[in-house]
């Protein structure tokens, strides 16, 4: 299933993809895709649903994020060995592990907003994980019973703020707007592996950053155990799990965003991103 919000900021409904791509309205099954309602066991009820008979939403206009006040927005650095190399730091030997404001999530579509005193904003693609069954010190084995499905995620990044101002990279990737996320939430059916989709980003056309996430040092599974050890994990939980190469911080000389730039990204089976950069 290929899960999806519409409508105006505040104002979204869920829905979903049906089988001739035409956005269908969810809201009399499933109030919205959040902490509240996003469990696996909505699963089946959707997928038992002649989707025929659902409103079809024509002129949907803006698509908002998949996901709706996730109560945890988690993410994982250096998840790639070329990205990790492109940095100047050591491959981790374990999941580097960092939060993302949820008030940084904004729409796949919507502007990204650089605030006035930023001077380093950088982009990163990036898979992300959508809890569907709470997880507490799960195994490895357990964790694909506790994923409702994957995302994009553009991790945008301030570096400055990030790496120069100390303290934790929370400060450089929580800015509003800094999460763009979606456009659909696609469930694990609809993914024959996981390990094995492309990633890609373009800026004003030109290509930055191509890779596969067979390439990822841990990989989904392993991040949700991982994770479960050290914070329970509720349904609607969004989890970014790191970028390939081709950052703006990794190029010599180093590329940043600037307003009027246009960012487009993509992975396979999961959709695409297409934002503007934007001084507020």
């Amino acid at each position: 299933m290929k899960l999806l919000r519409v409508g105006e900021k505040g104002k979204e409904k869920p829905a979903i993809l049906d089988s001739n791509n035409l956005i269908r309205d969810l809201s009399s099954i499933i109030k919205d895709f959040d902490s509240d309602n996003l469990k696996i066991e909505i699963f089946s009820k959707i997928k038992n649903t002649n989707l025929e008979t659902l409103p079809e939403i024509k002129n949907s206009g803006r698509i908002g994020s998949c996901i709706n006040k996730p109560g945890k927005f988690v993410a994982i650095g250096l998840n790639y060995s070329d990205h990790a190399k492109e940095t100047g730091l050591k491959t981790p030997t374990e999941p580097i592990v960092f939060m993302k404001a949820s008030s940084s999530i904004s729409g796949p579509n919507d502007d990204i907003e650089m605030p006035k005193d930023s001077t380093k904003l950088d982009w990163e693609v990036e898979l992300a994980i959508v809890i569907g069954k709470e997880a507490k010190n799960i195994s490895e084995e357990e964790a694909s019973n506790h994923i409702f499905g994957y995302c994009i995620v553009n991790d945008v990044s301030e570096r400055e703020w990030q790496i120069e101002k100390l303290g934790q990279w929370v400060k450089g990737k929580s800015g509003d707007t800094f999460g763009p996320t979606g456009p659909y939430l696609v469930t694990q059916d609809e993914i024959p592996d996981i390990n094995n989709l492309n990633l890609v980003l373009e800026v004003n056309g030109k290509k930055m950053q191509s890779g596969n996430t067979k390439n990822m040092i841990f990989k989904t599974n392993f991040i949700v155990s991982y994770l479960s050890k050290f914070m329970s994990l509720q349904p609607g939980d969004l989890i970014t799990t790191g970028t390939p190469a081709g950052v703006g911080m990794g190029m010599k000389p180093q590329v940043f965003l600037k307003s009027g730039d246009n960012i487009k990204l993509a992975i396979d089976l999961l959709g695409e991103q297409n934002s503007k950069v934007v001084i507020i």
